[in-house]
């Protein structure tokens, strides 16, 4: 058994979103991302599919041109190549499940591009 928390430990960085491995299965990676306010994750795509839940906050989320409004407790799945952005409405963590195939390097350099 493996365990983890989306409240513990949370941290922000000022300038860009913090991203952190919380778990690491035999079939997924699952990533908190901590972003505040005004914070963005400029365009980028994943080679495969994801879930992205909003666990606190609000984020503007973009696909294919496209801007849904997501609040806590959404959730959206995405096939790999659809290009998608986040912006922070509030505060906000997210949840991203990602395929084993998929590295979290990937994501934090998404939102190092970011900043």
């Amino acid at each position: 058994m493996k365990t983890a928390s989306l409240t513990k430990n949370l941290e922000y960085n000022e300038n860009k979103p913090a991203v952190m491995v919380l778990m690491d299965t035999d079939s997924s990676r699952e990533i908190r991302i901590t972003m505040k306010k005004g914070q963005v994750m400029k365009e980028h795509k994943t080679p495969f599919p994801i879930v992205v839940e909003i666990f606190e906050g609000e984020i503007t989320f973009g696909v294919n041109g496209n801007i849904h409004n997501l609040v806590k407790g959404d959730l959206v799945q995405l096939e790999g190549n659809v290009p998608h952005d986040l912006k922070a409405e509030a505060d906000s963590t997210v949840r991203l499940t990602l395929s084993k195939s998929d590295t979290a390097d990937r994501v934090k350099d998404v939102a190092d591009k970011s900043s």
